[in-house]
């Protein structure tokens, strides 16, 4: 079962995009992180994180997708927002980004987007990279004011 998926499904009809979903366990606790942003772009208040919260833990009650107890936790995405679409690279145009892209791990200055591509500074050079070639792209830096 996807849970990303699963909250997908019931977060976006209410406003909500999906970054990630993982689960961790340490000894017998399990965790489940759940980051949201919303789709209007706005910036993630308490009571998004709560109705986010009361909605996906009703859907993981429903899926029933572990045998032992966890914690669901949500957040905002943070300081380390993952960047998965295009549209987050144009939205923080301009902050230096940490990349993974064909195994190789670097750090960046986000620099411009033309159609799937992403132009990035690297110490000086310039770097295009397809969004769909990046194992991972996440924030290294947060912006002064709301984006």
């Amino acid at each position: 079962m996807d849970l990303a998926q699963a909250a997908a499904e019931v977060l976006g009809p209410l406003g909500y995009e999906v970054l990630e979903v993982t689960v961790s366990t340490s000894g017998r606790s399990r965790r489940v992180l759940l980051r949201i942003d919303r789709l209007d772009e706005g910036v993630v208040g308490i009571e998004d994180v709560a109705r986010a919260s009361a909605v996906y833990g009703l859907e993981l009650d429903r899926l029933d997708p572990f045998t032992t107890p966890y914690r669901l936790d949500v957040e905002s995405p943070g300081a380390e927002r993952p960047l998965l679409r295009t549209r987050h690279f144009e939205r923080f145009h301009g902050l230096l980004a940490k990349f993974r892209v064909a195994g190789e791990t670097f750090k960046g200055r986000i620099e411009g987007v033309s159609g799937d591509d992403v132009t990035i500074d690297v110490a000086g050079t310039e770097r295009v990279v397809n969004v769909a070639q990046m194992e991972l792209a996440r924030l290294a830096e947060w912006p002064d004011t709301p984006r």
